[in-house]
C-alpha cells in the first residue's frame, strides 16, 4: 500500500476528526500517484452544491502520456455518502473548520483513497508552543 502524507497539515492545523473518502481520477492521474508525483501544498476540500470537491491538489502530469494527459491542479470530486457530506457541511459552516487532506493512498484492492481531516487552523503562538514541546522532548531523550 503506497501512502503519500501531507506533513504540513499537523503543523498548521488542530486535527479534530478524520474520515476516508474515495476520489474520482483519470487514468494518467493514478499512474502519477503510483509514481509518487503528488504535492499537497495549499490543498483543501470544499462542499459545493451537495458534493465534496478537492481543490489545489497537485498531481504532476504523467511523462509518458501525450494527448490524453490531465491538468495538474484541476478540482477533483471526492466520493462520500450524502449524510457524511451534510454532517461535514454543518461543521464547516457553523464551527469555522476546514477540510484538509492528510494522506493519499492506494488500498489493497488498488483503489485510490484520501484521508480527510476536519481541522481548525493554528495561530502563530500555537505553532511556537508545539515546537517548544518537541524541543523539550528531544532534549530529555538525548
Amino acid at each position: 500500500m503506497k501512502t503519500i502524507k501531507n506533513r504540513r497539515a499537523e503543523h498548521d492545523y488542530f486535527i479534530i476528526q478524520t474520515l476516508e473518502a474515495g476520489i474520482a481520477l483519470k487514468g494518467t492521474e493514478i499512474k502519477s500517484i503510483r509514481a509518487g508525483k503528488v504535492n499537497f501544498k495549499d490543498s483543501y476540500a470544499k462542499i459545493e452544491d451537495g458534493e465534496c470537491w478537492l481543490h489545489n491538489l497537485h498531481i504532476s502530469p504523467w511523462e509518458k502520456a501525450a494527448y490524453f494527459n490531465h491538468e495538474a491542479e484541476r478540482k477533483r470530486k471526492l466520493l462520500l455518502h450524502k449524510h457524511e457530506i451534510r454532517r461535514l457541511k454543518t461543521k464547516v459552516e457553523e464551527q469555522g473548520m476546514t477540510l484538509i487532506p492528510l494522506e493519499l493512498f492506494i488500498n489493497d484492492e488498488g483503489l485510490c483513497k484520501i484521508t480527510l481531516a476536519l481541522a481548525k487552523g493554528k495561530k502563530a503562538y500555537d505553532k511556537r508552543e508545539v515546537m517548544r514541546k518537541k524541543d523539550l522532548e528531544r532534549d530529555q531523550e538525548g
